[in-house]
C-alpha cells in the first residue's frame, strides 16, 4: 500500500503551509518531484498509470467531473504520496455561459462587470472539477491582424492592468481554497502581442525601455495583486525565446518583482526551443527552460525524460528542482486540494441560470460600441416601422456569435439576433430574413437576390455581418482585416436598394471599415458577444438599452497603418492637417518639398478611422471647465484633475469619462497621450456632474534611459473627455521636492 504522506500530514494538527510543504518535499523522490513539474493532456493513453505512479502534477483539458474525480482518487489514494492534481482548462470568457470575448469585455471599461463575468466562469468550471484557468491574457495588443487580439484587453497598459486585476479577482475570489475559486494565470509573459506582422508565435523585438513602460506594467500589476500563476510566452523576445529567457523569468519576475507563484510553460514550448534554434536537442531544451525558471511543463515531457540526467551530471542543482516543486505544492495547498481533492456531485450552482444569463446580457450590452448613427437612425421605433429586413450569415448563428475559446459552451442556449428581434417586436413589425451568404467567408453571391428582394420592401435593413469565430483566436491571424468573403459586395447590393442600413458587426478584432462606412446609416460593433448577444443587441437596436461601450483598441483606416495606437510618440516631424498632402492632390513633377515632409502616408489620412476610447451614445455628453487643483505639484503629492460632465440630451445614459496626460519633456521621449484614469458614470437627462480624478505624482513615473522607474519634474498637459482625441485641456507643473 502507498505510504500516503499527504494523509498523514492532513491528520497532523496546526501545520501551516510552509511546514506542510516542507515535510512533503522531504519524502519525495526526484522522479516524484519531476512528476509534479509535468502537466499531461487528458488524451494521453498512459495517463491513469502515470498518475498512479506519481508522474503527473497536472492534467489538462479534462472537464468530465466523474473522470476528474477518478484522476484525483488515483492521485490522492493510490499514488505513493497522495498528492492531488491541478486540473487546467482554458476558461477564457466563460465556461457554459459565454460572455463577450475579452476584447469585447474591455470595451465595457467596467472592472466590476469583468469581475462578475470571471466569477461566474470560475463557479461553472469549478462545478466540473477545473481548478486552474489560463487567463487573463494581458498582452498589450496593437496589431489587429494578430488572432489573439480577441483574447486581449486592448492596447493600453492602464486599461489592461485594471481589467486584468478584475478578472483575477473574479476567478480567484476572496479565498483560493473556496470550492468556487480557481487559480488564474497571467499570460503570456511577455511581449507576445508584438509578434511581427501580427503572426502568432512569431518573433518579437521590443527595446527594454518600451518593454518596461508599455508591455510589462500589466504583468507587474497582477503580480503585485496576487495572481496565482504566470505563463511564459511562446515567442522569441529580442533573440531569446521566453521559455528559456532567464533575464525575463528570473531577473525580472523572481528577483525584481519577487513573484512567489508558479510559472508554467505554454503548450509544448520547451521542445520548441529546438525549433527556434535556441537549443540543440530536447535535453538542452529542458535544461534551458528549467534554468530560466519554468516550473511546470505543459503537454510535452522533456522534464520527465531529461531532468534526472541533468541533475546527475550536476548541470542542474537539486535545490533548483525543490524550489520549483515547492511553488507548485504551495499552489495546491492554497487551493485546498490536500484537504478536498474531489468535486462534489451536486453543482455549486446551475450553469446558464437566470442570474448568469443576466450578467451575460449586461456584458454584451455594455461591450457593444456605437460607431455611427446618422441622423439618429437608431434606436429603431417599432411604431414607425412596418417591415424589417434582417440580413447576414451571422444573424441566426448561435455558435459563431460565441467567438473563440468556447470549448465548453452550451451552443443551444445561445440566442441569436434574429430570434431576439422576432421575440422583441412580436406581431407589431414584419420580420423578413435572408442569410445572403452561406458563411462570412463565402464569395458566392447566388443568394444576394433574396437579400435584395426583402430589402426592397423593408423600411430598414439590419445587416449582421463580420467574422466567424474561427477567424480569430490562437493561430488565426489575417494579413488583411477587411470584412472577409464578399460581405462588402453584399452591403453594396443592399445600399443600392435605397433602404437604410443598420450594420451590426460581430468580430474578434477591429475591422477596416472606411470603404463601407458611407453606405450605412448606423454601425454597431458587437465583437463576439456570447450567449446573450442576440437579446443585448436587440435591446440596443430598439432603445431598451443605450450604447455605452468605448473602443479598447484603435481602428485603422487601412491595414497599412498598422501598428496604429493612440499612445504614439510625437516624432521630430509630427503630421498635421496643415501639412498633410493626399496622394491625389500631388501635382505631376511636383517638387519634393511640396509633400509636407511629416510622418504620414500619402495614400491615407494619418488619423485612425475610430480612435481609442471612442463610442457614441443615444444622448449627448458635453465636457467643460477642466481644472487642476494644484498648478504646481510637488513630487510625492496627490492632486485632482476635474471637469464638468453634462448629459445635454433627453435620455438617461452612462458615459465613460477618460483622463489623459502628456509629459511634455522627458529623459526618454514620452507618448503624446497616456490614459491615467477612467470612470463609468450614469447621468439622467439634463444632469451635470463634476468628475474628479485623484492623481499621485508616482503615476507619472516612467523608466528612464538607465531603466530606473523615476518621476521627473517638468510640464504636463491633461485632458478629460469621451475618447483619446478629446481637446478639453489644462496644464500643470511637476516640481522636485
Amino acid at each position: 500500500m502507498p505510504v500516503n504522506i499527504c494523509q498523514q500530514l492532513n491528520n497532523a494538527k496546526d501545520l501551516d503551509k510552509a511546514s506542510y510543504v516542507s515535510a512533503l518535499l522531504a519524502h519525495m523522490t526526484l522522479k516524484e518531484k519531476i512528476g509534479q513539474m509535468s502537466q499531461f493532456n487528458n488524451e494521453d493513453e498512459n495517463l491513469r498509470s502515470l498518475i498512479k505512479n506519481g508522474a503527473v502534477g497536472s492534467v489538462l483539458n479534462e472537464v468530465d467531473v466523474e473522470t476528474i474525480n477518478e484522476f484525483q482518487r488515483l492521485a490522492s489514494e493510490e499514488s505513493r504520496l497522495g498528492i492531488p492534481l491541478l486540473i487546467g482548462r482554458d476558461v477564457i470568457h466563460g465556461f457554459n455561459t459565454i460572455f463577450p470575448i475579452p476584447l469585447g469585455q474591455a470595451a465595457s471599461w467596467s472592472a466590476e462587470l469583468v469581475e462578475d463575468c470571471a466569477r461566474i466562469a470560475a463557479v461553472e468550471s469549478a462545478n466540473n472539477g477545473v481548478n486552474w484557468t489560463f487567463a487573463p491574457m494581458i498582452d498589450i495588443s496593437r496589431d489587429p491582424r494578430w488572432g489573439r487580439i480577441a483574447e486581449s484587453l486592448g492596447e493600453d497598459p492602464l486599461l489592461c492592468s485594471t481589467l486584468g486585476i478584475a478578472m483575477v479577482k473574479g476567478f480567484q475570489g476572496d479565498n483560493l481554497a473556496d470550492s468556487s475559486s480557481i487559480a488564474a494565470c497571467a499570460k503570456h509573459f511577455a511581449g507576445y502581442g508584438a509578434s511581427e506582422s501580427g503572426r502568432d508565435y512569431n518573433t518579437t523585438n521590443i527595446p527594454e525601455n518600451e518593454l518596461r513602460n508599455v508591455y510589462l506594467p500589466p504583468f507587474k500589476a497582477l503580480a503585485d495583486f496576487g495572481v496565482a500563476t504566470f505563463m511564459a510566452s511562446f515567442s522569441d523576445l529580442n533573440g531569446v525565446p521566453v521559455t528559456g529567457n532567464s533575464w525575463l523569468l528570473n531577473d525580472i519576475l523572481r528577483n525584481e518583482w519577487q513573484f512567489p507563484g508558479a510559472l508554467v510553460s505554454d503548450w509544448e514550448s520547451i521542445p520548441q526551443l529546438v525549433t527556434h534554434g535556441f537549443a540543440v536537442d530536447e535535453g538542452s531544451a529542458a535544461f534551458e527552460a528549467c534554468r530560466a525558471g519554468v516550473d511546470m511543463e505543459m503537454a510535452s515531457d522533456t522534464y520527465a525524460k531529461y531532468l534526472p540526467a541533468l541533475i546527475e551530471d550536476s548541470q542542474l542543482e537539486l535545490k533548483q528542482i525543490d524550489t520549483k516543486v515547492t511553488r507548485l505544492l504551495n499552489l495546491k495547498f492554497d487551493l485546498g486540494l490536500f484537504q478536498t481533492p474531489f468535486t462534489q456531485s451536486t453543482p455549486l450552482t446551475e450553469p446558464l441560470n437566470r442570474a448568469h444569463l443576466a450578467v451575460a446580457k449586461k456584458a454584451a450590452s455594455q461591450s457593444c460600441v456605437l460607431l455611427k448613427n446618422k441622423q439618429k437612425t437608431l434606436p429603431l421605433l417599432p411604431e414607425k416601422i412596418a417591415s424589417l429586413a434582417v440580413i447576414g450569415p451571422l444573424a441566426n448563428d448561435g455558435y459563431e456569435q460565441l467567438g473563440t475559446w468556447v470549448f465548453d459552451a452550451k451552443v443551444d442556449s445561445s440566442i441569436t439576433c434574429l430570434e431576439a428581434i422576432k421575440d422583441y417586436v412580436g406581431d407589431t413589425v414584419e420580420i423578413k430574413f435572408a442569410q445572403g451568404l452561406a458563411t462570412s467567408r463565402s464569395n458566392n453571391q447566388e443568394d444576394f437576390n433574396q437579400a435584395i428582394e426583402i430589402a426592397l420592401t423593408a423600411d430598414v435593413a439590419v445587416m449582421i455581418l463580420g467574422e466567424e469565430a474561427i477567424l480569430s483566436g490562437e493561430a488565426h491571424c489575417r494579413s488583411t482585416i477587411d470584412l472577409p468573403g464578399c460581405q462588402e459586395q453584399l452591403i453594396n447590393a443592399i445600399y443600392q436598394t435605397g433602404t437604410p442600413i443598420v450594420l451590426v458587426i460581430m468580430a474578434g478584432r477591429p475591422i477596416t471599415l472606411e470603404k463601407i462606412l458611407p453606405k450605412v446609416a448606423a454601425l454597431l460593433f458587437a465583437w463576439h458577444p456570447g450567449t446573450m448577444g442576440g437579446p443585448a443587441i436587440t435591446d440596443l437596436l430598439f432603445g431598451s438599452a443605450c450604447p455605452s461601450g468605448k473602443l479598447p483598441v484603435t481602428f485603422p483606416r487601412t491595414v497599412g497603418q498598422i501598428p496604429l495606437y493612440y499612445g504614439q510618440k510625437n516624432t521630430g516631424r509630427p503630421a498635421s492637417d496643415d501639412t498633410f498632402v493626399d496622394i491625389d492632390a500631388i501635382q505631376v513633377r511636383a517638387p519634393q518639398t511640396s509633400l509636407g515632409m511629416t510622418s504620414t502616408h500619402l495614400d491615407t489620412h494619418f488619423t485612425p478611422l475610430f480612435p481609442f476610447g471612442f463610442g457614441l451614445s443615444y444622448t449627448q455628453f458635453d465636457y467643460k471647465d477642466i481644472h487642476v487643483s494644484i498648478p504646481a505639484v510637488i513630487i510625492g503629492e496627490i492632486f485632482q484633475i476635474s471637469a464638468t460632465l453634462t448629459n445635454s440630451g433627453n435620455l438617461a445614459a452612462e458615459e465613460i469619462v477618460q483622463l489623459y496626460i502628456r509629459d511634455l519633456v522627458g529623459s526618454v521621449t514620452r507618448p503624446v497621450k497616456e490614459l491615467k484614469g477612467f470612470q463609468r458614470l450614469y447621468l439622467s437627462a439634463g444632469e451635470s456632474k463634476t468628475v474628479i480624478f485623484n492623481v499621485h505624482s508616482d503615476e507619472l513615473a516612467f523608466y528612464n534611459r538607465k531603466m530606473q522607474l523615476e518621476t521627473e519634474p517638468g510640464f504636463f498637459h491633461a485632458w478629460i473627455g469621451g475618447d483619446s482625441t478629446t481637446e478639453l485641456k489644462t496644464s500643470f507643473e511637476l516640481m522636485a521636492k
